[in-house]
C-alpha cells in the first residue's frame, strides 16, 4: 500500500533558465561582484509586489529566529479555528506556537539558532513524563488523526522512526521468570496500560483485560507487595528483560566473527590491510563476547585462502582452494577457532597478513565464491561476516560488469539504481535464515556497483561502509576515518539472532518497513545482527476509526542474544493523543520525522520507479500539505506562501533533499556515491540523517564563552546555526559546516591572522596546507575553544566525522558550496525560487 499523497507531479520544476527574483536582503551586505568564491546567491532588492514588513509575518509579530518550541506559547493574534482539545489547553484561546501563520515568502531567517527539538505530544503531564524518548521512537505526527480520511485530507505521511538498539546511559533491566504480556495480542505490560484494580490490567493495544500474575504483585525496587502499578515495567517506556528459556529456539549462539579480506593487487595498493590488521590487533581484547567467542579469516583474489588456526599449531596454516566453481571447506573444524584458546595464532596471522601479499600481481576478485565459502563456514552457528572489498568482482559467481558511464553523471535520467544480479540478495536471504549478517566495507577508487553489492548487507541486516578513493598515503583523512570507524565497529555492542516486532493500538496498521532487514512475516523483522547505530522507519495507515479513543500506543520489541550469550528483550512504548481536527494534526506535525520518512520512501521510489518520480513526489509532498493547510485550516485567506510555524522548515528540507547527493540531478555524481547516500538515508537514525540532509553551519573564528556549555570540565562554545547561503559567509571569517559524516572548516581569504596562528598554527592564509584534516593542539584559548566545539559535535554521534579544511583554491570547495542549499546553482533552484514554484502550484 502506498501513501495517497505520494503521486507523481504532473508539472516539472521550473527550469533554472527562467529568470526569477531572489530573496530579499536581510541586513547583511551582499557579496560584491567579483568577490572570489562568493559568486553564488546574490540577493538584490525585494521582488516586485512584496511588502517590506521587516520580513515578519504581518499577522503575528514574531522573532523570526526563535527556536521551534514544542510547548504551547502565547501569541497576540487569536486563532479562529482551534479545536476544543487544543483550545482547552491554551490560555485565553491564543494560538499555539506550532500553528502561528508564517508567510514563507516574507520571513527569511527561519532557522532557529540552536538545533531543533522534537515536538512534545499534547498528553497529560503524567503520561508525558514517562513517554518514550524521541531519539529512540518518534512519529511523523505527534497527534494521530481519528480516521484515514482525516489523514488523507491532511496530506502528510503517518509513520514511525526508530533507533531501537541505541546506546543508552540508563536502561532499566528486569530479571523475572514471568514476563507479563497481554494474553491476546502479546503486548508487553507498559506505562500506558490501565489497572482496573490490583488484580487486573487492561491492554492499551487490544483492550483485553488480563490478570496480574502473583509474582508481579511484588515490587523488587521498593521491596513492597501489592503495588503492581509501581513496578519498573510500568514506570519506564524503555526497558530490557532478561528472557527465560521459552524465548529460545536453541541455546544462545556464541559471538562469531568472520573476516573476509580482498588481497588482490588493487587491495594491496590501497594499504587498507595494514590498517585493518593493526586495528584488530589493538582491539582484539575489546571484541564483544565471552569464553565461547570464535573468529576466522578468509582472504581472496582469484582463489580463496583459508587459515587453519587450530590450537597446537606453531604458526597459522594457509590453505588455498583454487576451484572457485565448486567451493568447499578444506578443514571445516579448524577455520573458526575459539579466540581465547587461539589468540596467539590469531595475532601472528594479523602481524603477517599485510606482508604476505605485498608482491602480488593478482588482479582478479572472486568475491562471490569467497562469500559462499564464508556462508558454509558460519552455517552451523550464525554470526557476523565482515567483508573488505576494493574492486568490482570479476571472476566466478556474482561477477559484475561496469554499468556507469562517467559522461552521464550529471544527466537528469539516472539508471542502474537497482541490482544487476540477484546473486547477492539471494545469498543475503540464505544468510538471514541462518542468523548471519554481512557488513560491507568498500574501499575503492573505481566503480564497484554498490547497487548490487549493497544487497548482501541490506537483506541480512548488515551495514555498509564506503571510502571512495581510499589510499594509505594520498587520503590521510579517509585513513583516519576508516581507523575510527573500525574501532567503533569492532567494539560496539552487538545483538545476535534478533527479531523485532512493532505492535500498535487496534485500528492502526503497519504496511511498509524501511531499513536493513528481511521481513519474515507481516510485522516481524529478521535481524541476524542488530547494532546500536541502525535506524528503521515504518509507514502506517488507519484501518478503523479511532473515534472512541483518547490516545493510541506503539510498541517495538527487540528480542536478541547478547554477546555474553544472554537472551534479552528490549521494549520501547510510545503513547500519542488522538485528535479529530485538521488544525490539531498540523499542530502536532514533526517536520524532521516527516522529512526522514519521505527520504526513505523516495529511496525506494528511485529504485522501483525512477529518480525523477521520487523527486516529483517529494516536491508534491510539500505542495500537498501546504495546500491542505491553506484550504482546510486557515480561515482568513491572505496572499503569500503560508505555513504553520511547525512546518515552516518543510520546503527548505524538501529542497535540501532534492539537492542531496542521493537525489540531485545536473551535478556530476558518481553512481556509487549516490547509492551510498541512499543507503545512509535509509539506515541512519533520524538525528544523524538530518545533518546529511541539511548540514549545520557555524561561524567559528569568533567563538566566545558566552552561553557556553560546561561538559566534564570543558567549556564548549555554542555558536548559532546559520542559513546555508554564501550570503552568510565572509572572507574575513572562518566557518564550520557539520554535514553529519564529514565536517568542513572553510577559511576566508582575508581570515583574521589571529585565527590562523592561534587555531591552525600557520602564519598566513597562503600557508594553510591543502590536505589539513587535524586541528593542532595549541595551548591557546582559541585553539581550546575550537577543538572543544568540534569534539563536542563529534561526541554526539557514534561514528567519526572527518574534518577537512577548505581554502578558496581547495578541490573540496565545490563540495562545500553544493551544501549551500539556499543558493541557486546552474542546475537547481534557489530556496526563494523553489518557494515561488510551490506557491504557483498551490494557487493553481
Amino acid at each position: 500500500m502506498f501513501n495517497p499523497f505520494f503521486t507523481p507531479l504532473s508539472v516539472g520544476l521550473i527550469p533554472p533558465s527562467v529568470p526569477l527574483p531572489s530573496f530579499p536582503p536581510t541586513g547583511v551586505p551582499p557579496p560584491q561582484p567579483g568577490t572570489p568564491g562568493l559568486h553564488l546567491g546574490h540577493y538584490p532588492s525585494l521582488p516586485p509586489g512584496y511588502q517590506n514588513t521587516g520580513y515578519q509575518n504581518a499577522s503575528a509579530p514574531h522573532n523570526a529566529t526563535s527556536p521551534m518550541h514544542p510547548a504551547m506559547q502565547h501569541a497576540t493574534q487569536p486563532y479562529t479555528q482551534l479545536s476544543p482539545s487544543l483550545a482547552a489547553m491554551s490560555l485565553q484561546s491564543t494560538t499555539p506556537e506550532a500553528l502561528r501563520v508564517v508567510n514563507l515568502l516574507q520571513e527569511r531567517n527561519l532557522l532557529p539558532p540552536t538545533p531543533i527539538p522534537a515536538p512534545t505530544p499534547c498528553l497529560q503531564q503524567d503520561l508525558q513524563k514517562i513517554n518514550c524518548h524521541p531519539e529512540v521512537f518518534r512519529s511523523t505526527l505527534t497527534s494521530i488523526p481519528q480516521t484515514q480520511s482525516l489523514l488523507n485530507k491532511a496530506k502528510m505521511p503517518l509513520g514511525l522512526l526508530l533507533h531501537p538498539f541505541k546506546d543508552l546511559s540508563q536502561l532499566p533491566v528486569v530479571t523475572s521468570s514471568t514476563i507479563v504480556r497481554c494474553r491476546s495480542c502479546r503486548t508487553y505490560i507498559n506505562p500506558f496500560v490501565s489497572f482496573l484494580d490490583q488484580r487486573r490490567w487492561k491492554c492499551n493495544l487490544c483492550f483485553r483485560v488480563n490478570d496480574v500474575p502473583e509474582e508481579f504483585m511484588y515490587n523488587p525496587v521498593s521491596r513492597s507487595y501489592g503495588e503492581p502499578h509501581k513496578r519498573p515495567e510500568v514506570q519506564n517506556a524503555t526497558i530490557e528483560f532478561i528472557a527465560p528459556s521459552e524465548y529460545m529456539l536453541r541455546p544462545p549462539q556464541p559471538a562469531v566473527y568472520l573476516f573476509i579480506l580482498d588481497v588482490s593487487h588493487n587491495a594491496v595498493e590501497t594499504g587498507y590491510l595494514t590498517v585493518f590488521c593493526q586495528s584488530l590487533l589493538d582491539n582484539i581484547n575489546a571484541l564483544p563476547g565471552d569464553s565461547r567467542t570464535k573468529v576466522g579469516f578468509i582472504t581472496f583474489d582469484s582463489t580463496i585462502h583459508f587459515y587453519n588456526l587450530q590450537e597446537g599449531l606453531s604458526q597459522p596454516q594457509m590453505l588455498i582452494v583454487s576451484d572457485i566453481e565448486d567451493i568447499f571447506l578444506p578443514t571445516p573444524d579448524s577455520l573458526l577457532v575459539n579466540l581465547n584458546e587461539c589468540k596467539e595464532l590469531v595475532q601472528d596471522l594479523l602481524k603477517s597478513l599485510p606482508t604476505l601479499f605485498e608482491k602480488t600481481m593478482e588482479t582478479q576478485s572472486a568475491l562471490g565464491s569467497a562469500l559462499q565459502a564464508a556462508y558454509k563456514l558460519l552455517l552451523p552457528t550464525g554470526g557476523r561476516m565482515s567483508i573488505f572489498q576494493t574492486q568490482l568482482p570479476n571472476l566466478g559467481v556474482g561477477t559484475l560488469q561496469s554499468r556507469e558511464d562517467p559522461n552521464q553523471r550529471a544527466a537528469a535520467k539516472v539508471s542502474h539504481l537497482s541490482p544487476a544480479t540477484d546473486f547477492y540478495k539471494k545469498l543475503a536471504l540464505d544468510c538471514s535464515g541462518q542468523q548471519v549478517a554481512v557488513d560491507l566495507f568498500l574501499l575503492s577508487s573505481q566503480y564497484c556497483d554498490l547497487a548490487s553489492l549493497g544487497c548482501i548487507s541490506r537483506y541480512s541486516a548488515g551495514s555498509v561502509y564506503y571510502y571512495p578513493s581510499y589510499h594509505h598515503q594520498h587520503t590521510p583523512a579517509q585513513v583516519e576515518c576508516f581507523q575510527k570507524d573500525l574501532k567503533r565497529y569492532l567494539t560496539r555492542k552487538i545483538g545476535f539472532e534478533a527479531v523485532m516486532r512493532i505492535r500498535c493500538t487496534k485500528g492502526l496498521s503497519i504496511h511498509t518497513f524501511h531499513g536493513n532487514f528481511f521481513v519474515r512475516s507481516t510485522d516481524l523483522l529478521s535481524l541476524p545482527n542488530v547494532n546500536p547505530d541502525a535506524g528503521f522507519a515504518v509507514q502506517m495507515s488507519i484501518e478503523e476509526n479511532l473515534d472512541d479513543m483518547q490516545v493510541v500506543s506503539f510498541q517495538a520489541a527487540l528480542l536478541y542474544t547478547s554477546s555474553k550469550g544472554e537472551r534479552r528483550i528490549r521494549v520501547h512504548t510510545l503513547c500519542l493523543p488522538v485528535v479529530n481536527s485538521l488544525s490539531d494534526i498540523f499542530a502536532g506535525a514533526d517536520v524532521q520525522a516527516i522529512t526522514g520518512l519521505l527520504a526513505c520512501m523516495a529511496v525506494d521510489r528511485s529504485a522501483t520507479a525512477s529518480l525523477s518520480d521520487a523527486r516529483d513526489a517529494m516536491t508534491n509532498a510539500a505542495i500537498d500539505s501546504l495546500t491542505s493547510y491553506r484550504q482546510s485550516v486557515l480561515t482568513i485567506q491572505q496572499p503569500g506562501l503560508l505555513a504553520p510555524a511547525c512546518l515552516r522548515l518543510f520546503p527548505l528540507f524538501i529542497l535540501a533533499l532534492l539537492k542531496q547527493k542521493a537525489f540531485r540531478t545536473g551535478t556530476s555524481t558518481r553512481l556509487d556515491d549516490r547509492l551510498f547516500a541512499m543507503c545512509q538515508l535509509k539506515y541512519q537514525p533520524l538525528v544523524y540523517a538530518m545533518l546529511m540532509i541539511h548540514p549545520a553551519l557555524y561561524r567559528v573564528d569568533d567563538l566566545s564563552d558566552e552561553g557556553a556549555l560546561n561538559i566534564s570540565e570543558r567549556t564548549v562554545p555554542q555558536p548559532r546555526v546559520l542559513q546555508l547561503s554564501v550570503e552568510k559567509l565572509s572572507r574575513e571569517a572562518a566557518f564550520l559546516m557539520d554535514a553529519g559524516t564529514v565536517m568542513y572548516l572553510w577559511i576566508g581569504r582575508n581570515c583574521h591572522p589571529n585565527f590562523l596562528t592561534q587555531v591552525l598554527g600557520v602564519p598566513s592564509y597562503a600557508t594553510v596546507p591543502d590536505n589539513l584534516y587535524l586541528l593542532p593542539e595549541l595551548d591557546t584559548p582559541e585553539s581550546q575553544r575550537t577543538r572543544a566545539f568540534v569534539g563536542w559535535l563529534r561526541d554526539q554521534r557514534p561514528f567519526f566525522p572527518s574534518l577537512q579544511v577548505i581554502r578558496d583554491e581547495s578541490q573540496l570547495k565545490p563540495t562545500f558550496m553544493q551544501n549551500m542549499i539556499e543558493d541557486r546553482t546552474e542546475s537547481a533552484l534557489s530556496y526563494y525560487e523553489f518557494l515561488l514554484h510551490l506557491q504557483q502550484q498551490i494557487s493553481k
